[in-house]
């Protein structure tokens, strides 16, 4: 997707206002911290800008009006007068400068995420939706409270070209070409999660998934679509009507 094909700056704003309101519906919040980013259009020649929640504001308190465009490292490029959390920018920053395609990028700190954040062995490929994620999960370990640019190198080596990167002892984070599409894997990232924990829970050993297996899942799921914008936006908007929330009243 190239920038002339971004949707306008108040449509971008009504729909991440929305997600902000569906994250809090979720139960995905984090107090006032965390964030959710999306990238706008600035112009033929311009770099690119991002639209981010005020610092300070609970998620269910975002609106289309009150976000945040900045730029790469984090300035309010229209002195809105609201705070930005730059400290909280800098995971968002490097992964948006580095990656063409990360339009949107989601960052979470869900029990069932961290916890498997804090295991080891990560993220194991044998329930349904963490088989999704086969070769596509990236791995960044804990370097202390992320307030500094000298990690951003780190983070984009340790993405890499994957489309979801699991922040060790920290989170989840999940990038997408549109932000249905970025909401749609992490539904899917928490939800491997959330079986992994329920499973590790119960008698027995857990079975595993042949890697042969593994192995077609990502074929199977472009033969299906399942990770086009299509149908991530037939989800996404589902839920927002779930949640009762409607984007232009945002």
């Amino acid at each position: 997707m190239t920038s002339t094909e971004l949707p306008a700056e108040a449509a971008a704003r009504r729909e991440l206002a929305a997600c902000y309101r569906l994250f809090d519906f979720l139960g995905w919040t984090e107090m006032i911290f965390n964030h959710i980013t999306l990238r706008v259009d600035s112009g033929p020649d311009g770099p690119p800008h991002y639209l981010i929640n005020p610092f300070g504001l609970h998620y269910s308190e975002v609106t289309a009006a009150n976000l945040v465009k900045i730029d790469v490292d984090g300035r309010d490029l229209d002195a809105s007068g609201h705070l930005v959390n730059q400290a909280g920018f800098v995971i968002h920053g490097a992964i948006h400068g580095a990656r063409d395609d990360a339009h949107c990028i989601m960052h979470v700190h869900t029990t069932a995420g961290c916890a498997v954040a804090c295991k080891e062995s990560g993220l194991r490929h044998d329930n349904f939706y963490s088989a999704a994620f086969y070769g596509d999960v990236g791995y960044h370990d804990y370097e202390g409270v992320t307030t500094g640019v000298e990690e951003r190198p780190r983070l984009v080596q340790a993405l890499g070209d994957k489309r979801s990167l699991i922040l060790r002892n920290h989170g989840l984070l999940v990038v997408g070409a549109t932000l249905p599409e970025a909401f749609q894997r992490l539904w899917m990232l928490q939800r491997a999660c959330e079986i992994q924990l329920a499973s590790d829970a119960g008698l027995g050993p857990n079975r595993t998934i042949p890697t042969e297996v593994l192995e077609r899942v990502p074929a199977t799921r472009a033969r299906m679509n399942v990770d086009r914008e299509g149908n991530a936006r037939k989800m996404f908007d589902a839920m927002l009507r779930r949640a009762g929330i409607r984007p232009e009243a945002l």
